[in-house]
């Protein structure tokens, strides 16, 4: 059994100021002339709770936590939507965010109206999430849709008061995946769109933890089916070592059916996204081979992947692998996703010692 050490939130507050954090970076200093995005503080607002859980990073954990909810605060729309991109002015810079967007603040809301330590913090976020379910019901894109799940699941864990409209909302949005599948899955392509493109196990990963809140065997069975062709298309043997190495669909030519897989563009998001999902399928299934994938993929992170060069350092993330290296900026989404893939195997070890014991 391999043992990961909860990771050093440093990067991560350097790039948080007292509005939000900062989206990119110039190596590893935060770029101001970005500004801000939702997209961030949703994914944000996981790791903050959670570090905000554990006595030796309260005190950060729970600046961070209050700076991304006071964030999605001012971000919401009186309909329930939410703006995207502020300026470092603190202007918005949108009439409305994409339905990415609103997925990962929901995403992030319904995790903190669940785990945040704090009755007020849960409070806050559940009011968000209650204000925004309606807006789920205008997303068309089952990757939107994939993150709101994710949300709503954690929102039910919760036990809210509206659980019959969360229930049905979620049924909605797994539907959808489903139901994708269905009209694009085939011999030899066990996916729900013609392209494979980015986050692709969050997709596997909403209907499987969806599925089992649900009490859903049809999406979880579609859920595993995914994520099984999916790992098959990205974990390959290292032609040296013959070790298992994570290679994630590249964002430059993605993955058209029929067609090879690229392998340039290489995002951080990929193998957090797989960690994720892996674990989810672990808990279904019982199969050890689900622990075996979410290492492989987070070992992405630190050499093992197609450049053989370490991505991540003590403090934070580079932004992408390609054929001419590494991209050495270290933007928040790079460095979030990161903190989510650590910290879920980190509390996979901790609870695999207290078992032991």
């Amino acid at each position: 059994m391999r043992t990961y050490r909860w990771p050093a939130l440093d990067h991560l507050l350097v790039m948080t100021d007292d509005v939000g954090v900062v989206q990119h970076a110039t190596f590893d200093v935060p770029n101001r002339s970005c500004g801000y995005c939702t997209d961030d503080a949703g994914r944000g607002l996981i790791v903050a709770c959670d570090a905000a859980a554990r006595a030796d990073s309260e005190a950060d954990g729970a600046r961070l936590v209050t700076t991304y909810l006071a964030y999605l605060h001012d971000a919401q729309l009186p309909d329930g939507w939410f703006h995207n991109f502020m300026g470092y002015d603190r202007r918005w810079q949108d009439r409305e965010g994409s339905p990415d967007a609103v997925g990962r603040a929901i995403w992030g809301l319904g995790y903190a109206e669940c785990h945040a330590p704090r009755d007020t913090w849960r409070a806050v976020a559940g009011t968000m999430r209650r204000r925004a379910l309606d807006a789920v019901r205008r997303m068309t894109y089952v990757r939107s849709r994939a993150y709101a799940a994710l949300g709503l699941v954690h929102a039910l864990a919760a036990k809210p008061a509206d659980e019959p409209a969360v229930r049905a909302v979620l049924d909605e949005s797994l539907a959808m995946i489903a139901d994708a599948f269905d009209a694009h899955a085939g011999p030899g392509w066990q996916w729900c769109e013609d392209v494979m493109t980015y986050d692709n196990a969050r997709l596997c990963e909403a209907l499987l933890r969806g599925g089992t809140a649900l009490a859903n065997e049809r999406y979880v069975r579609i859920g595993l089916a995914m994520l099984s062709f999916y790992s098959a298309a990205v974990i390959e043997d290292d032609p040296l070592t013959g070790a298992a190495v994570f290679v994630p669909v590249g964002n430059d030519g993605w993955y058209p059916r029929g067609r090879q897989k690229s392998r340039r563009g290489q995002q951080p998001l990929e193998a957090a996204a797989l960690v994720d999902a892996a674990f989810a399928a672990l808990d279904i299934t019982g199969d050890e081979r689900w622990r075996s994938v979410a290492e492989t993929a987070h070992d992405w992170y630190f050499g093992h992947n197609t450049g053989r060069i370490a991505v991540a350092t003590e403090t934070g993330c580079r932004d992408g692998l390609d054929h001419s290296g590494v991209n050495a900026n270290m933007g928040a989404e790079s460095t979030i996703c990161y903190l989510m893939s650590a910290i879920a195997l980190a509390n996979r070890s901790t609870t695999m010692l207290r078992l032991a014991l």
